[in-house]
């Protein structure tokens, strides 16, 4: 390993950066190991969806625990209100992945390395040197923003299209002699996919009312957690019918003609913006059409020049 020229001096600097780097090392590694870790929650709808996804996502399930141990030493970066923020954001997503702010903050740290990784080792093989790996570590780091956005922009449009016809539902059980809770409970019984986001909200819905709040609260609770047109219209007439002691049912009734109007109208609306927005394609279909249909004549007539 070494030459027996080699000055006594010179081996024992090379002994000490081998013992430096060993024991820099070893307390690199005691420190990951040994840290606290949180616990990963099981309780709550929160705790169902991080369930649930390790379940399903075995690459979830094996860097979830290296997300949640990052996320204690992220634990002290953002602040209350960056974290609310965060926690809004998860929170119209549906809880996605059942991830803390913190968490969120780690697997965003996870992503632009390996983002990094990849566009330098792109950047190597295409000798395009750390240009890829800029582009890497910003693309990596926005992907887990771009993930949790892209569902709950997904989220609230199934919360949209789905209401009117869960108005439809609470009305005809409503005025077949049930009670408000009751039918909201005819909607979270007959659904056929229980992992539909306006069932998860109903299902809270009944769960708050369990718990003793006020109808009025669960309702605003709910128009908060889907930010939707449809949504803050049905809560504010529900509730400003239990105000006036209106009957619930009849309110129903109104909103579900409301519901189905304003369906057709979305219906003709889509329909119209979708003859404008064919316009473009059909350009470009023209224009190829027309270079494969003249391009041989003006190769000819070139030729003959």
């Amino acid at each position: 390993m070494f030459s027996p020229g080699t000055s006594p001096i010179v081996l024992i600097l090379k002994f000490a950066s081998l013992a430096a780097l060993s024991i820099a090392l070893g307390s690199l590694v005691y420190g990951v190991v040994s840290a606290p870790t949180r616990v990963a929650t099981r309780l709550g709808l929160r705790g169902l969806k991080r369930q649930r996804a390790l379940a399903q996502n075995e690459a979830w399930a094996s860097i979830e625990p290296l997300v949640r141990w990052l996320g204690v030493r992220m634990s002290g970066i953002p602040t209350e209100e960056q974290r609310e923020v965060l926690d809004r954001q998860i929170n119209l997503a549906g809880d996605y992945m059942g991830l803390t702010a913190d968490e969120y903050i780690a697997l965003s740290v996870l992503s632009a390395l390996a983002g990094t990784g990849v566009g330098a080792v792109a950047g190597y093989l295409l000798e395009m040197g750390g240009l890829l790996a800029v582009a890497g570590v910003m693309l990596g780091g926005a992907l887990p923003y771009m993930q949790i956005s892209g569902a709950a922009q997904e989220r609230m449009k199934s919360i949209g299209r789905g209401l009117p016809y869960v108005i439809d539902l609470m009305a005809l059980s409503m005025g077949a002699g049930l009670d408000f809770p009751g039918a909201v409970r005819q909607v979270v019984e007959k659904t056929s996919n229980p992992d539909d986001p306006l069932v998860e909200e109903f299902t809270l819905i009944l769960q708050t009312i369990g718990l003793g709040r006020t109808r009025k609260e669960a309702l605003l609770e709910f128009s908060r957690r889907a930010p939707v047109e449809t949504v803050i219209e049905f809560t504010n007439a529900l509730i400003q019918a239990e105000e006036r002691g209106n009957p619930v049912a009849d309110v129903l009734l109104i909103q579900a003609a409301v519901s189905r109007t304003r369906r057709s109208v979305n219906a003709e609306e889509a329909a119209a913006k979708a003859g404008v927005q064919m316009v473009g394609p059909l350009m470009l279909v023209f224009f190829c059409v027309m270079g494969l249909l003249m391009g041989p004549a003006i190769m000819t007539i070139t030729a003959g020049l």
